[in-house]
């Protein structure tokens, strides 16, 4: 059985492809986002999210490598997480009533020969309009600080959000749809690796 390693700390992530079939290891890289520039939002988030599966895949000999980075694009501006809750409200305040695109960089590696698949995901996010007082109540929940885009489409943030065109896994941060691909690039059908007993 392949090993599949996910290379990130998102529980939504890890939830995501465990409800779908996978059973991954997480091996958290530590790459420094701050560190990284790119051209372009959608950029951006393809190198980080090469970045993140390079690191992991260089410590092991086997095995498939997932690494992903989200990040909101508005304005074709990139935002990550916000660094304070002061941030995350004048986020917000900039984000109801408008849409957004959310971008998930997708990159897997075979530790095994190196080869490797990557994407970027894209969903467009039509934000609801939160009142002031909803968004001081929602940053002070301290959701919107762990998140890139400062919202969740699957916690308390689903509330503001009116809807969405593309991938809903995209948002939370791991298109399946978009996986399968990646996989089957490099001769890998996913069904192979979906685990015994996942569908009782």
């Amino acid at each position: 059985m392949t090993e599949i390693v996910l290379a990130s700390s998102s529980p939504a992530r890890l939830a995501l492809l465990r409800s779908a079939g996978l059973d991954p290891t997480v091996i958290v890289s530590g790459v420094d986002e701050e560190a990284v520039t790119a051209g372009s939002p959608a950029e951006l988030c393809l190198v980080l999210a090469r970045a993140k599966a390079s690191v992991v895949a260089e410590v092991l000999t086997e095995g498939l490598v997932i690494g992903c980075d989200t990040i909101l694009e508005l304005d074709g501006q990139a935002y990550g997480k916000p660094r304070s809750p002061e941030e995350a409200v004048a986020r917000w305040r900039s984000m109801r009533g408008r849409t957004g695109r959310l971008l998930t960089g997708h990159c897997v590696i075979d530790a095994g020969t190196g080869a490797d698949a990557a994407e970027v995901g894209a969903t467009a996010v039509r934000f609801g309009e939160p009142s002031d007082e909803e968004i001081a109540a929602y940053v002070a929940s301290g959701e919107p600080l762990r998140v890139a885009g400062a919202f969740t489409l699957d916690g308390l943030g689903g509330w503001f959000v009116d809807g969405i065109e593309g991938d809903h896994g995209n948002v939370l941060g791991i298109s399946l749809p978009l996986l399968r691909r990646l996989l089957a690039d490099l001769g890998v059908p996913v069904t192979s690796l979906w685990k015994q007993g996942s569908f009782h």
